[in-house]
C-alpha cells in the first residue's frame, strides 16, 4: 500500500501542489526520500525517526521509500517533516490512510516530537482553501492560517497531540484569526519633535500623501534620518487586502511574529552594505529582498551614494513595474515590490559643501566625485528632492512645533481615502502609481499649469518620466488642497521639488549615468 499526503512547494509567491507518497516494502531496513529534496529535507529522516522513538514508536524493519512529486521539482526547506512522518503514519496503520489525502500539512519537527514554525503557512493555507483541502501546521502559526478561511483547520503544539486528534481521542481547539499587537505602539518619533525644517516636513507629507519617492539631501545632523523615521507614524493602517498581500510576503520569508498578520505597513532600513540580493531579493534560493520586504510600504536607504553601485541600479525596474524578478540557474521567482523609496544623503564625503569653514580642500571637486555615484536614471525616479539645511541654534531653542504627526496623519488619510475612491476597480492605491492615459485623465492641469509644465520641461531637460512624475505630484498636491482640478499653483510646487538636488537638472542624467 502505497500512503499519501499533501504538501507545497514555493516559487516566489506561486504555490505548488506536492503529494507525499510513502510505501513500506519487504526488504533491508532503509529510509530514503527521493524527489530531488535539498539538504534539508533529506535530514528530515532523522527528525522524524526521533520524533516518532520520542512518542515510542519505532519504525518497522523495513524499506521505508518517501517519494516527493513530481520528482523533477525541487524541494526546499524544513516544512516537508510534517507531512513525511504522517505520510508514515498513514502507511503503519497508525492513522487512517484515507483521511490523510484530505489535509495539506507542513511544518518542522524537532527531535522530542514538537512541532516548530515553517515558513509560508499563510500562503499554503490559501492553497488548501483553493483546492478544498484542510490544513496541518504548527500550533504557532494557527492565526496566521486562519486567515484563509475553510473550517478543517488543524494547528497542533506536538505530533502526539496531533495523532491523539486524528485518532478521535483528544479535541484540538480551532486556532482564531490574530493581528499584530500594534495598534498602540508609538511609530518613531513625532514630528512634534523636529524643529525648523518647515519645508522638509511639508516634502514629507506630500510624499507620505501620495505614495511618492523621496530624496533629502543636506549635512550630517540636520534631521534627514529623523524625518524619514517619522514618515511611519504618517502612513495610514493597512486595509484588509493589503494586510493579507503584505503579509504573504512576510510569511514566505518566515518573518510573521506568532503567527500574526501585519498591521501597519512595513518600513525598511537596510545598512548601506546590503547586497544587489538582499534589496532586490536572490541567493541560493531565490529569497525576496527587501523591495519586497517593504511592499506596500517605505523603503529607507540612508547614506544612498555608499550603496554598490549595482545594487541602486536594480532598483530601477521594480520602482517601474512594482514586481521583483529574481532569476537564477536553478530558480525563478517574482515577488510583489510596490513599495515607496525614501532616500538621504550628503552632498559630498565630508557632509559639509556649502559651509566654506567645514568643507574640505577638495570641495568642490570631492562633491561632483560623490555625487555622480547616482545615476541620473536613478535620480529621475524620485519625485520630490528636497534640500535639508543645517539646523540653527537659535532653531532650537523656539518651542515645540504646534502641529504633531497625529495631525499630518489626518490630513495623509482623507487624501488616501480619496485616492482610493478615485482608482477603485482600477488596481492602483496612490496618484504615484497612476500613468498613461489614466494619468492625463485625473492629473491634467488647466491651461495655466499646462504652459508652465511645457515650458519648465524645456529648460529643465525633464525626461518623459520626469514629466508624469510632476503631473503625480502635483494631482497629490491639489487633493491635499481638496482642488477637484490640478491648478498653475500645484504645478509650480510640483516643479519645485524637481529642480534642484545638489547642483545639477534632476532631469539631466549625470556623466556616470
Amino acid at each position: 500500500m502505497v500512503a499519501q499526503i499533501h504538501t507545497v512547494a514555493f516559487q516566489g509567491i506561486a504555490v505548488l501542489d506536492v503529494t507525499v507518497q510513502v510505501q513500506i516494502a519487504s526488504g533491508m531496513p532503509a529510509f530514503s526520500v527521493v524527489g530531488l529534496p535539498d539538504k534539508a529535507v533529506a535530514e528530515s529522516r532523522e527528525r522524524v525517526r526521533a520524533a516518532l522513538l520520542a512518542m515510542g514508536l519505532a519504525l518497522p524493519p523495513k524499506r521505508i521509500t518517501v517519494n516527493l512529486a513530481p520528482a523533477d521539482l525541487a524541494k526546499e526547506g524544513s516544512h516537508y517533516d510534517l507531512p513525511i512522518a504522517l505520510g508514515i503514519l498513514a502507511a503503519m496503520e497508525v492513522l487512517p490512510a484515507e483521511d490523510m489525502v484530505l489535509y495539506t500539512a507542513l511544518g518542522e519537527l524537532g527531535l522530542d516530537g514538537r512541532l516548530a514554525p515553517a515558513a509560508g503557512v499563510l500562503a499554503a493555507a490559501l492553497h488548501a482553501h483553493a483546492e478544498g483541502r484542510g490544513l496541518i501546521c504548527p500550533a504557532a502559526q494557527g492565526g496566521e492560517a486562519a486567515w484563509a478561511g475553510g473550517s478543517n483547520l488543524i494547528a497542533a503544539p506536538d505530533l502526539l497531540s496531533l495523532i491523539n486528534h486524528l485518532r478521535g481521542r483528544q479535541m484540538l481547539t480551532p486556532p482564531e484569526p490574530r493581528l499584530a499587537d500594534d495598534a498602540g505602539r508609538r511609530r518613531g518619533p513625532d514630528l512634534a519633535d523636529i524643529k525648523g525644517q518647515e519645508t522638509a516636513k511639508r516634502a514629507l507629507e506630500i510624499a507620505a500623501a501620495g505614495g511618492h519617492n523621496m530624496l533629502m539631501v543636506g549635512p550630517p545632523g540636520s534631521g534627514k534620518s529623523l524625518l524619514a523615521a517619522c514618515l511611519p507614524g504618517l502612513l495610514p493602517p493597512l486595509t484588509p487586502e493589503e494586510a493579507l498581500e503584505t503579509s504573504l510576503i512576510h510569511s514566505l520569508d518566515g518573518r510573521l511574529k506568532d503567527g500574526r498578520l501585519l498591521t501597519r505597513r512595513p518600513f525598511r532600513e537596510p545598512h548601506h552594505s546590503a547586497s544587489m540580493a538582499a534589496l532586490v531579493g536572490g541567493g541560493l534560493k531565490a529569497r525576496p529582498g527587501e523591495v519586497s520586504l517593504a511592499h506596500l510600504g517605505v523603503l529607507f536607504l540612508d547614506e544612498l551614494p555608499e550603496f554598490q553601485r549595482t545594487a541602486l541600479e536594480a532598483l530601477r525596474q521594480p520602482l517601474e513595474s512594482g514586481r521583483a524578478v529574481v532569476s537564477r540557474v536553478n530558480a525563478q521567482a517574482t515577488y510583489p515590490a510596490r513599495f515607496q523609496l525614501v532616500a538621504a544623503m550628503n552632498p559630498c564625503r565630508c557632509g559639509h559643501l556649502d559651509d566654506a569653514a567645514k568643507a574640505c580642500a577638495r570641495a568642490p571637486a570631492c562633491a561632483a566625485e560623490y555625487q555622480n555615484r547616482l545615476s541620473g536614471p536613478l535620480l529621475d525616479r524620485f519625485d520630490i528632492h528636497v534640500q535639508v539645511p543645517a539646523v540653527r541654534p537659535q532653531d532650537l531653542m523656539l518651542p515645540p512645533p504646534a502641529e504633531s504627526s497625529a495631525d499630518v496623519a489626518a490630513r495623509v488619510a482623507r487624501v488616501r481615502t480619496l485616492q482610493a475612491e478615485r482608482y477603485r476597480g482600477r488596481g492602483l492605491r496612490t496618484n504615484a502609481e497612476a500613468d498613461g492615459r489614466l494619468l492625463e485623465e485625473v492629473a491634467g492641469p488647466d491651461d495655466a499649469g499646462r504652459r508652465l509644465l511645457g515650458e519648465a520641461a524645456a529648460k529643465l531637460g525633464l525626461s518623459a518620466r520626469g514629466y508624469h512624475r510632476v503631473l503625480r505630484l502635483a494631482r497629490t498636491l491639489a487633493d491635499l488642497e481638496g482642488a477637484p482640478k490640478v491648478r498653475r499653483l500645484h504645478v509650480a510646487e510640483a516643479l519645485a521639488y524637481r529642480q534642484m538636488s545638489f547642483g545639477r537638472p534632476v532631469g539631466r542624467p549625470s556623466r556616470a549615468a
